[in-house]
């Protein structure tokens, strides 16, 4: 099955004023969340834009991917708001089935698409109001949400996520897109932008009649029930604020890769914020 990485970067350079950079630990998720899905399930492709092309290829890491498409220097909506909205403006250049892998996500095994609804994700979200807000929360200009979507649905963390369905790919993103396109919000960080990418993806689901599943559950995500995948969005902070355990990770990382996949000793050898590790 395809797979997609994505990366825009104009968030991050919107917010720092600074050449585009990722964090050591980021780095090396990247790396084994692309070669191991590669290993166990098929081709996988970085989206990204002009900044994030020329980082990859400066930091010789653009052979861990089957190709790095610059597909996102034209997303037309506010990358302040809606910083994940490069996720979509992807997915919508893309066709069913596809796989859309965050870089700080890792499938260690191979998934059967046989056994997947028209769309599967990591795990639901409950609607914890000051995180999934009322309808009325929105302020849209010229824009009017669907009469049937269901606002009652949990939202979906599409942190991994596989559409099957290709008229729900393009439903869901068009929806989407149109949601971020008519709005003149410019200081919620969070409520737009999780209802645009999380929550709208069950709501069109449900208005298409179509299915939606989980792969698992945050219990089992946050305990060592769950092998099949990890997930460092919760652990990035700590390692922050932590050196000890940012070493740990990081070298725990690069004698995984140099093991699985000893050819990329010399390319992870060469990335100066890796030569720390060495």
């Amino acid at each position: 099955m395809n797979g997609i990485h994505i990366n825009w970067t104009k968030p991050f350079l919107n917010k720092t004023k600074a050449p585009y950079s990722v964090e050591d630990f980021e780095l090396l998720t990247t790396i084994l969340s692309a070669l191991k899905w590669r290993e166990k399930n098929g081709p996988i492709t970085m989206i990204t834009d002009s900044a994030g092309q020329e980082f990859y290829k400066n930091a010789g890491i653009t052979k861990i991917w089957d190709g790095v498409e610059n597909l996102l220097d034209d997303v037309d909506v506010n990358p302040d708001v809606f910083w994940a909205a490069g996720k979509i403006f992807a997915l919508s250049r893309q066709e069913a089935p596809i796989a859309m892998i965050d870089t700080d996500f890792i499938v260690w095994e191979k998934i059967d698409p046989d056994e997947l609804s028209d769309v599967t994700v990591i795990h639901f979200e409950d609607l914890y109001p000051d995180v999934y807000p009322p309808k009325s929360y929105f302020h849209m200009k010229d824009y009017s949400f669907a009469a049937d979507f269901d606002w009652n649905l949990k939202a979906c963390n599409t942190a991994f996520c596989i559409i099957k369905n290709n008229k729900l790919l393009k439903y869901y993103t068009e929806q989407s897109i149109e949601f971020m396109r008519h709005t003149d919000e410019k200081n919620d960080r969070l409520k737009y932008m999780v209802f645009a990418e999380q929550r709208l993806l069950p709501m069109c689901a449900k208005k298409l009649g179509m299915s939606a599943g989980s792969f698992s559950d945050l219990d089992s995500l946050f305990s060592d029930k769950e092998t099949r995948f990890t997930h460092t969005w919760g652990m990035k902070q700590q390692m922050r604020d932590n050196n000890a355990l940012r070493y740990d990770f990081c070298r725990r990382c690069i004698n995984r890769i140099i093991h699985e996949y000893p050819h990329m000793y010399e390319t992870i050898k060469n990335i100066e914020c890796l030569k720390q590790y060495f």
